[in-house]
């Protein structure tokens, strides 16, 4: 069967969706090659998929993959339209990743929370409770806390007093929110993070090393999603200010004072130094680390182990430690690799032993 065909899905026991290949035509506009009965209940790489499985082929690394695919129906990029395999049915579309964003949601249905409050969980004096609310198992809710509409507040969590979450949001198990935080609506934040703690500031005072009182804030945005053991610190005097939009991994470390724009990606490891800005849309990727009190341009794009110690122009691509433009990092790099052959010849023009 060819073409686009009308949508065709159903839920199985135990919450499992199951989708045609002929309901996934019409859902991604797409142009279904072979069965369009075939059923899938789920996704699973070209190398690792059987029968019930959707899988996807979009890069030429994964094409000869496709020739033993045991997969039931498989999203192709038209590049792939003809390469070799006998899935039950191909599906030819543009971006076949985004569009397999899009049919996870039906294939693996999220079943709501219950609203309501656990016997077990703690609500201070003065808090407010928005409706739909749902809060775990041992959740302790400070004084003076305000719950918006929608929240989820997973078991064992801890928001501390004065702290504001928007509507829609969730705190898987085990989060931390310190006294006087932020969170915007749809913010998503993962067991073990830490939100609003003090940052790392002392002075020499005395013959020891005295704390710097922070009294600053934690802002974070609406629709910012945050890893597992991620730790961001309230402001000393200044406020920390995570933007819409932005998604963090797990094990950041965002220092006092950071501001981080709107629509950034911070990738796992990343540290953020005390006073940096970070502009709109910029990208650091793992284990990058960015020194205090500089400056990332909008749309920048800092690379995976870069060491930052200046500022960094707005859509430049920066690498390498200390980080510099990335053509220039690649040549210094080459210029490095060749050193140990240059000094060879060095030492044979001079007549020395050869050091190796």
């Amino acid at each position: 069967m060819t073409g686009i065909a009308r949508a065709n899905s159903s839920t199985s026991g135990g919450g499992a969706s199951t989708i045609t290949a002929e309901a996934i035509a019409a859902l991604v506009s797409g142009e279904l090659i072979g069965d369009g009965t075939a059923a899938v209940t789920g996704v699973a790489p070209l190398d690792r998929a059987d029968a019930t499985h959707l899988s996807i082929l979009s890069n030429g690394k994964y094409a000869h993959l496709m020739a033993t695919t045991k997969a039931g129906v498989v999203l192709v990029d038209p590049e792939f339209r003809d390469a070799a395999g006998a899935p039950r049915a191909r599906i030819v579309v543009e971006q076949p990743l985004e569009k397999l964003l899009s049919l996870l949601p039906r294939l693996y249905p999220q079943q709501p929370m219950t609203p309501g409050v656990a016997s077990t969980a703690r609500i201070g004096a003065g808090a407010s409770l928005g409706e739909r609310v749902s809060i775990g198992e041992y959740a302790i809710i400070g004084a003076r806390v305000r719950l918006g509409n929608g929240v989820v507040i997973g078991p064992h969590c801890v928001v501390g007093d004065g702290v504001s979450v928007g509507d829609g949001a969730r705190l898987w198990p085990g989060v931390t929110i310190y006294a006087d935080a932020t969170l915007g609506a749809r913010t998503m934040i993962h067991s073990g993070a830490r939100i609003g703690c003090d940052g790392f500031g002392y002075a020499f005072r005395d013959g020891a090393h005295q704390k710097i009182l922070h009294v600053g804030g934690c802002i974070i945005g609406d629709d910012v999603e945050i890893g597992a053991n991620t730790t961001i610190d309230r402001g000393s005097i200044d406020d920390t200010v995570v933007g819409n939009g932005t998604k963090i991994d797990n094990l950041v470390q965002i220092a006092h004072n950071v501001r981080i724009g709107e629509k950034c990606i911070v990738i796992a490891q990343v540290g953020i130094a005390g006073s940096a800005r970070i502009g709109d849309g910029a990208v650091l990727a793992g284990q990058a680390g960015i020194s205090g009190h500089i400056s990332i341009g909008a749309g920048a794009r800092i690379a995976a182990q870069a060491g930052v110690f200046g500022d960094v122009p707005a859509g430049e691509s920066w690498s390498g430690y200390p980080a510099r433009p990335h053509r220039e990092a690649l040549r210094a790099s080459a210029a490095l690799f060749k050193l140990a052959g240059m000094m060879r010849r060095l030492e044979q023009l001079l007549g020395e032993p050869d050091s190796k």
